[in-house]
C-alpha cells in the first residue's frame, strides 16, 4: 500500500474523485442479501441491550457464522468485558503492512414495545424500509461487514494486509470494550468504521446529494455540578434554596455559547453542505466556510440543532437531581452537563469556562468517569477517500465525496486517542428526516442492504488487495 499522504486545504475543500474500480462480482451483493436478511433477522432479535447480557449472545451467533464459512477458530475470538463482550475475527492476508481494522458495535439502546408502532426487536419489512431496534444503528452494519468477509473468503480473496473486524459490545454506553479494542489492536494502518460518515438524499427529489466521509469526530465530557445547603422545614422557605440556587446556574449555561471553531474537515464539509442546503442557512455555510470569523454566519449555524455542533463545543444540560423528601428543604442539588468537545480543545478549558459561567463559588464541578479522550482529527488519507469515491460513484456517478466531522462520538475516538486513524464510512445513502437512530420506530431503507454489501466489498477489495 502507498503512504499515507495528507491533503493539503485546497484538495480537502473539494475532494471530488473519479477513481475508477477494482475487482467486483457481478451479482455477488443481491446474491449475499439472503443470508444478510437472515442474520439480520436474527441479530435484531436478540435484545443487546445494556444490562440484558445479551451481547455475548449476538457474539457468539456471529462468530459461529464465520467460523462456519471457513474462519478458523483461533482466528475469531469473543473477549468477555463486564456483563458484555467484543467479538475480533482476522481475516489473513499475506503479511505485507499493518492491519486494516474494520469497526462496528453490537449493542444497542433501549426500547420499550409500548411506546413503538411495531416490536422493536422483530424485523419487519414494510414500504421499502426495515424496522427494527438496529436497523440503522448499527446491526445492519455489523452484519454487512461480517457477510463481507465471508464472500471474500468464499471467494478466495488474498488480502495483502490482515482484515480485523473489531465489534464491540457496548459503544452505546460505557465504552468499555471499545477501550480494551483499542489497547490490544493500535497497531494497524487504519481503521474503517461503518458507524460514521454516509451518504444524504435530497429531501425532495430523493436524489443523492453528497457523500461524506467521517475523519474527526468532537470528544466528549460529563460535569457533575453539586451545590449542597442546610435544609430545614418546607413551611420555613429561605434564600439559601439548593434547587433555587441550581436553577439560576443552569439558566446561565443554557445562555452561554463557546466561540466558533473550524478545522480544515468542518470548513470542507460546511462548503460542501452550502451548496446543496437552500435558504439563509445554506447561505450561511457558505460564507463560514470562506470567513469562519464571521459572526452572523456562525449564528445562523448555531441556531440549527443539526449544525450548531459543526462550529463550536456545547454543552447541555441533560439530568438533574435534588432534594429529599416532599416537606423538606433541598439539602443538596446537581445537574449533568453533558459537553461535546471540538477537536483540539483541552478538557480542562471547559471545564474552567463552566467555572466562569456558573459563578458560583460554592458549586463544585467534577468531571465523571470515565475519563474523557482525546480524539484528534485523522489525516485525510488519499487511498481511502479514492477507494471509499470509487464505491459511491459505481452507485451513484459524480456524487461529491467530502470528509466530515460527527458532533456525536463513536468507537472511531478510541482509535484515534491510540494513534490510529479512522474513517467514518458508513454505506447508507438517507434522506435527513429519515435519521431515527435512537429514536422510536427506528427503520432503515431496504434498499441499503444489498447497496451496503456491495460498497464494502469494493472498498475491502481496493484496498487490501
Amino acid at each position: 500500500m502507498k503512504a499515507p499522504r495528507a491533503l493539503g486545504p485546497a484538495a480537502a475543500a473539494t475532494l471530488v474523485f473519479c477513481a475508477g474500480i477494482g475487482m467486483a462480482h457481478a451479482g455477488s451483493a443481491a446474491e449475499a442479501q439472503p443470508e444478510t436478511m437472515a442474520m439480520l433477522k436474527h441479530a435484531i432479535g436478540i435484545h443487546t441491550v445494556e444490562g440484558q447480557h445479551q451481547v455475548p449472545v449476538l457474539a457468539a451467533y456471529l462468530a459461529d457464522k464465520l467460523k462456519a464459512a471457513g474462519f478458523p477458530a483461533g482466528d475469531v475470538e469473543i473477549i468477555p468485558v463486564g456483563e458484555t463482550a467484543a467479538l475480533v475475527a482476522r481475516y489473513r492476508g499475506t503479511g505485507e503492512g499493518k492491519p486494516i481494522l474494520l469497526s462496528g458495535h453490537m449493542d444497542v439502546v433501549a426500547a420499550k414495545r409500548a411506546d413503538w408502532t411495531r416490536d422493536p426487536f422483530t424485523l419487519i419489512e414494510e414500504n421499502g424500509y426495515l424496522y427494527g431496534r438496529g436497523t440503522a444503528d448499527m446491526k445492519t452494519g455489523v452484519v454487512v461487514l461480517v457477510e463481507t468477509l465471508i464472500r471474500l473468503k468464499r471467494e478466495g480473496f488474498q488480502p495483502r494486509h490482515d482484515l480485523i473486524l473489531l465489534l464491540s459490545g457496548d459503544e452505546e454506553t460505557a465504552m468499555a470494550s471499545t477501550r480494551e479494542l483499542a489497547r490490544r489492536y493500535h497497531d494497524a494502518e487504519f481503521l474503517l468504521n461503518a458507524d460514521a460518515g454516509g451518504g444524504t438524499l435530497n429531501p425532495d427529489t430523493g436524489k443523492p446529494a453528497l457523500y461524506q466521509i467521517q475523519a474527526a469526530e468532537k470528544t466528549y465530557a460529563d460535569f457533575r455540578i453539586a451545590l449542597s445547603s442546610p435544609g430545614g422545614h418546607s413551611s420555613e422557605p429561605n434564600d439559601d434554596n439548593a434547587i433555587y440556587r441550581l436553577a439560576r446556574i443552569i439558566d446561565r449555561v443554557a445562555a452561554h455559547q463557546f466561540p466558533p471553531q473550524s478545522n480544515e474537515i468542518t470548513l470542507a464539509s460546511l462548503r460542501a453542505l452550502g451548496a446543496h442546503t437552500p435558504g439563509p442557512l445554506g447561505a450561511a455555510m457558505t460564507q463560514f466556510a470562506a470567513h469562519p470569523d464571521d459572526a452572523a454566519a456562525a449564528a445562523t449555524i448555531s441556531a440549527d440543532p443539526a449544525y450548531v455542533g459543526q462550529i463550536r463545543t456545547t454543552c447541555v444540560a441533560t439530568m438533574l437531581n435534588g432534594g429529599h423528601a416532599l416537606n423538606a428543604l433541598p439539602q443538596s442539588a446537581s445537574v449533568n452537563i453533558n459537553c461535546r468537545i471540538f477537536p483540539g480543545t483541552p478538557v480542562d478549558s471547559v471545564r474552567d469556562t463552566l467555572v466562569k459561567v456558573i459563578d458560583d463559588q460554592s458549586a463544585s464541578v467534577t468531571v465523571l468517569p470515565p475519563p474523557p479522550v482525546a480524539s484528534p482529527a485523522s489525516p485525510l488519507r488519499q487511498d481511502v477517500i479514492a477507494a471509499v469515491t470509487a464505491a459511491v460513484h459505481a452507485r451513484f456517478p459524480g456524487v461529491e465525496v467530502v470528509p466530515s466531522m460527527s458532533a456525536g462520538a463513536s468507537d472511531s475516538m478510541h482509535f484515534r486517542n491510540a494513534g490510529v486513524p479512522s474513517y467514518g464510512i458508513d454505506a447508507a445513502f438517507t434522506k435527513p428526516d429519515d435519521s431515527f437512530a435512537h429514536g422510536l420506530n427506528e427503520k432503515l431503507p431496504a434498499s441499503e442492504v444489498e447497496a451496503g454489501l456491495e460498497f464494502w466489498h469494493r472498498v475491502l477489495v481496493q484496498l487490501a488487495k
